[in-house]
């Protein structure tokens, strides 16, 4: 079924056609109805599926119904756990309502409140936000949901952990009894479904079902064994080998983000680093660089793991391995959107090899092996002239003992 035989309005399938969006995905296709239909729904599909369309096409049409009603307020709320990813999902609610006179706006903490109140106060449609903010000016008087009609949790799983479940019983006070609640997410286990099932009424929810394998077929992965000290240099002869990709790095922390960007610094290789503690402005700044291709690495945190649509990442790198299995799905996920292809390896020290066999469990099957011969292996620790770097400080950097190296190299 094509997009321009959908009972949908013009304007959306112009827009559609303008986007290259001609067939539906499977989660779009399978989404699409039920939501037209009002009914509540959970959808699980692998990451770069189209998850944010398969909601965004529906709601778009139904919201464009309800102002010819004149229904007047915020119609939608679509709830999301990081700012990132309400930015994204703003992104791409703006490109599908264009000439719709739907009015989506995106509010998140980190920023300064004033611009935000002011739209707020010109009247929206559609909310995109993260609970922080939205409870905050909530508070204030600022956001009204009365008229909200759709409630959307978008990366369901982490909003019904323990740390966003309060906020969404709390939401639900605010909103009409009647209404429509849509989940999505790549992942979800039986617990967080549970909880799920307990914020809709009755039995009303869809599920619709990934494939057993939750990575992407367009995705080829592998991991390599590789000792934590020797990192760096399997990462700078990566790059080095690769010089024209767009290469996305995870690393399990903040800390450890910028010292695997200190010691690209120190053998000249471009990066920025991507987390928690930087100022919104300076996140938006450095993602905006790699989007556009002006930054090919980019070192991150698992804060950007989830629903960042980059396009054209050539390669994603788990220079640490994740501490849950199923960040490991949303990590690689971000190459191979769509129907590009995309390649992904890990790196697993000795210490890590527990979290690799759980999320071998977890994808239901063993990530291939890179074998590297020990050769290979010592030609790429000495891949760099030793003269031209300060060792001692790139070891205290990365929090490593010189003197293990030093064993390492005689």
């Amino acid at each position: 079924m094509r997009f321009d035989e959908y009972r949908i309005s013009p304007e959306l399938k112009e827009n559609l056609n303008a986007m290259g969006f001609v067939r539906p995905t499977d989660i779009q296709f399978k989404s699409i109805p039920h939501i037209q239909n009002g009914e509540d729904l959970l959808a699980i599909a692998q990451t770069g599926t189209g998850k944010t369309a398969a909601f965004a096409i529906p709601v778009i049409d139904k919201v464009q119904i309800l102002k010819r009603k004149k229904i007047d307020g915020i119609k939608c709320v679509v709830m999301v756990p990081t700012r990132e990813l309400a930015l994204q999902i703003t992104e791409v609610f703006h490109k599908l309502g264009r000439n719709t006179k739907i009015r989506t706006f995106c509010v998140y903490g980190g920023v300064e409140q004033d611009k935000q109140i002011a739209a707020l106060e010109n009247g929206i449609d559609i909310l995109v936000s993260t609970p922080g903010r939205l409870f905050d000016l909530g508070s204030q008087g600022y956001i009204r949901l009365g008229n909200v009609q759709i409630l959307i949790l978008d990366e369901a799983d982490r909003m019904l952990e323990l740390g966003f479940y309060g906020d969404i019983e709390d939401l639900i006070k605010y909103l009409p009894k009647k209404r429509q609640t849509l989940f999505f997410s790549a992942t979800i286990d039986q617990k967080i479904k549970k909880l799920a099932y307990s914020l809709v009424q009755g039995n009303a929810i869809r599920i619709q079902i990934s494939p057993k394998d939750p990575v992407s077929k367009n995705v080829s992965h592998a991991v390599a064994f590789i000792e934590m000290d020797d990192k760096r240099f399997f990462l700078e002869r990566l790059i080095r080998e690769n010089p024209t990709y767009k290469m996305l790095v995870f690393v399990r922390t903040k800390v450890r983000a910028e010292r695997v960007k200190s010691a690209m610094d120190r053998v000249q290789i471009e990066s920025d680093t991507i987390h928690g503690d930087k100022e919104q402005k300076d996140r938006e700044a450095v993602l905006s660089r790699f989007k556009k291709g002006d930054l090919k690495i980019l070192i991150a945190t698992d804060v950007s793991a989830r629903g960042i649509d980059v396009p054209n990442v050539d390669f994603v790198i788990n220079y640490d391995l994740p501490d849950k299995p199923e960040n490991y799905v949303h990590r690689i996920g971000r190459t191979g959107r769509g129907t590009q292809k995309g390649q992904a390896v890990s790196f697993c020290a000795k210490e890590e090899k527990p979290l690799l066999a759980e999320i071998e469990n977890y994808i239901t099957k063993p990530v291939e092996v890179l074998k590297i011969d020990k050769s290979e292996y010592n030609e790429t620790i000495t891949f760099n002239d030793p003269a031209e770097q300060d060792w001692k400080t790139l070891m205290k950097e990365a929090g490593e003992n010189p003197k293990s190296k030093k064993s390492k190299k005689k």
